[in-house]
């Protein structure tokens, strides 16, 4: 069933990717691009953001820093003004750090904190007024926010990371509940393991791994499908979701188990 209006045709439609510089996001605006969107691109990177808009024509970059509350609100309102409104918005930002209660860094927490989730709550403050007037005027539009399975239950090495994917999921529900009656769909992508700069730092096999090109698919056929929550690749997260619904004695000792002490 779908839980959200099926978005199929891209053509005339405006998204703005914030967090598009590398991986998951480059990958997502591509798809998007060739797909006939008008794809606006954000992160902090200009010289990566110049190269997508080189190799994408009538794209365009606006870098900014996430953690930059104002900087949200000036590019919202340069999209808007220039487009006269974002028919989707994706938050696909985020910062990784293997982190340990036995080696807890507050500094490192604290910035995936920032990044991860705080950043979020930036975009929300930016875009939802004009997301809702969008609604009362009848264009609707889309909210899409990465997360990862990293943020279904506690996993190791996972202390500032999963906590913070957590949050963006309880958050995406949350505005499900509150947006999807005015018309508005609200979308949560949950990866596996993809190959992107930030998962090049694990020095463990990643099962299941694939491309952010892969991962791009899947999330643009989530869209279509009206999917809530889009997780891929299925043969690795139907495991994870099976590990969701155990009770914590049999979790902690499948994950155990799995990953060792």
């Amino acid at each position: 069933m779908a839980l959200n209006p099926r978005l199929t045709q891209w053509a005339g439609k405006t998204v703005w990717l914030v967090g598009a510089s590398s991986g998951i996001g480059r990958a997502t605006a591509h798809a998007l691009h060739e797909a006939g969107a008008h794809v606006v691109v954000s992160a902090r990177g200009r010289d990566a953001l110049d190269s997508f808009v080189a190799g994408h024509g009538g794209s365009q970059a606006i870098a900014l820093d996430v953690t930059d509350h104002d900087a949200l609100h000036a590019a919202t309102a340069h999209i808007v003004g220039a487009r006269g409104g974002i028919d989707l918005v994706v938050y696909c930002a985020g910062t990784y750090s293997a982190l340990r209660a036995t080696a807890f860094d507050l500094d490192v927490a604290l910035n995936h904190m920032q990044v991860n989730y705080v950043g979020a709550l930036y975009l929300l403050d930016a875009v939802l007024p004009q997301l809702q007037a969008q609604a009362r005027a009848g264009r609707g539009g889309h909210l899409g926010l990465v997360a990862s399975v990293a943020g279904f239950r506690g996993l190791p090495q996972s202390l500032a990371y999963g906590p913070t994917k957590a949050a963006l999921i309880h958050l995406a529900e949350t505005l499900y509940l509150d947006l999807q009656p005015l018309g508005l769909g609200v979308s949560i992508i949950n990866p596996g393991f993809v190959a992107t700069p930030l998962t090049a730092q694990n020095a463990f096999r990643m099962p299941a791994l694939i491309s952010p090109e892969q991962a791009a698919a899947e999330i643009l056929r989530g869209w279509r499908r009206g999917d809530f929550e889009i997780h891929f690749p299925r043969r690795f997260t139907f495991w994870m979701q099976a590990l969701r619904r155990l009770g914590y004695g049999s979790y902690f000792a499948a994950v155990r188990r799995s990953t060792g002490p």
